[in-house]
Order: C-alpha cells, then structure tokens, then sequence
C-alpha cells in the first residue's frame, strides 16, 4: 500500500557515512518533533536524479529553512558509499541536505514507492517522490508519473505548497 497523506511515516533504519564509516540512523529519530522534507530517486549519479531533483531542493534550501524545515533528506536505494559521494560531487551535503541510503529499499517498500526496471539495473528502486513531514505524519506527498520525470516532486512545486 502506498503511503498517503495524513499517514504516519514508518520507522526504517537507513545509513549514513559518518568520519569512522557507514552509521545507522533512524528515522524516526530525524522526524520526532520535527518539520523535514524527504525526497526519494530513483538513484544516485542518474540524469534527472541528478540534474534536476538534488538541484531543486539545493536552490530552495534557504526558502525551506525559512519556512520552518529541520532538515532536507534525500533518500535513494544505494549503498551509503555512493550517497556520500554523490552528495559530494553534487555539493549538495554542503549546502546542508542530508542523504541517506535505503539500501535494503526497507523504507522505500514499506511506504510503497519501489518499481523495478530490470533492464536498465533497477531493483526495488525508488519512484520519485517529495514530501513534507511534521512529526512523523504526512503533511504533503507529491509523487511523479514516471522516474524520468521531475516536476510534481521538485523542491519549488513543495515549496510552493507549504502555507
């Protein structure tokens, strides 16, 4: 069943790289009492993923933050290796996005937001998605049509949004 709005997040255990190695970290740690936009890809390094999602919720980070947003996290079904450097090359860690991997796709199955596309390497991957969470509960979800496609789910399109 996918999740909808009003809904409550379930808890996953995702992973982060920290100074000494891949680290756990629970989200219902990071959504406890919290505003937090999560934004979910397809994959990290992809074309859309890349170009467009991540930039998107770069260039409105101040504007989220201005609206009373904890934290900005981005979660993508891959190792915590790759979302780290991924989030390096992309600077989106320094402009202050968290990006955590789901890399058993234990989250992103459990909200119902995985697809499979064998052919291009994709199993239980992630559907494109952005949503805005306050204490654990679904406030906004905007999903896309299709994982090449990033305009219901860009960081302006919630932005706007949000009262």
């Amino acid at each position: 069943m996918t999740i909808k709005t009003g809904d409550t997040l379930p808890d996953a255990t995702m992973l982060v790289m920290g100074d000494e190695g891949p680290q756990q970290v629970q989200l219902s740690d990071k959504v406890k009492g919290r505003k937090v936009v999560i934004f979910g890809l397809p994959g990290a390094y992809t074309g859309t993923c890349t170009t467009a999602h991540v930039p998107s919720f770069m260039v409105t980070y101040d504007a989220f933050m201005e609206k009373g947003v904890d934290e900005i996290i981005c979660v993508s079904v891959n190792d915590p290796f790759v979302m780290k450097a991924w989030g390096d090359s992309t600077r989106a860690i320094e402009t202050g996005i968290t990006m955590l991997a789901d890399a058993e796709s234990t989250f992103t199955k459990a909200i119902g937001m995985n697809f499979s596309a064998g052919p291009v390497g994709f199993v239980d991957r992630s559907k494109r998605y952005a949503m805005l969470v306050e204490d654990g509960v679904v406030k906004i979800l905007n999903e896309e049509e299709g994982p090449g496609v990033c305009e219901v789910s860009a960081g302006e399109t919630l932005l706007a949004q949000m009262a």
